[in-house]
């Protein structure tokens, strides 16, 4: 009967310990007030930043916004004005960097940057 006891709750333990290993959340996001708009930080599970950036009184996008990969690097940075696409774009793929510019939240051009260049570097 003891030994039955102890698997149980041995058993018991291991069930526990691995439901907090699977139910692991990312920090909750962060807002803050600036300049009258509200700035947001989203997180990875592992607490690094994930995504950074700013809506407005009418909870749109604005301003900048740049996310990360889970190493911290930028792998986009992007902008609104009430949540349209405006502006230059930055966007890192591997080796490469792009450059698209939105009007109105088209795609007016895109370039696109290869190798060592260290003029846009993240």
């Amino acid at each position: 009967m003891k030994k039955l006891l102890f698997i149980a709750v041995i058993f018991t333990s291991l069930v526990i310990s691995a439901q907090n290993i699977t139910n692991i959340e990312a920090p909750k996001p962060v807002y803050e007030v600036e300049d009258g708009l509200v700035k947001v930080t989203n997180f990875y599970v592992t607490g690094e930043i994930r995504e950074q950036g700013f809506y407005d009184a009418e909870k749109k996008l604005t301003g900048e916004w740049i996310q990360y990969n889970k190493t911290g690097k930028r792998t986009i940075v992007a902008n609104y004005y009430k949540g349209v696409k405006v502006g230059k774009w930055l966007v890192w793929q591997g080796d490469k960097m792009l450059q698209v510019d939105y009007e109105q939240s088209r795609v007016a051009n895109v370039s696109e940057w290869k190798g060592t260049s260290t003029l846009a570097d993240n």
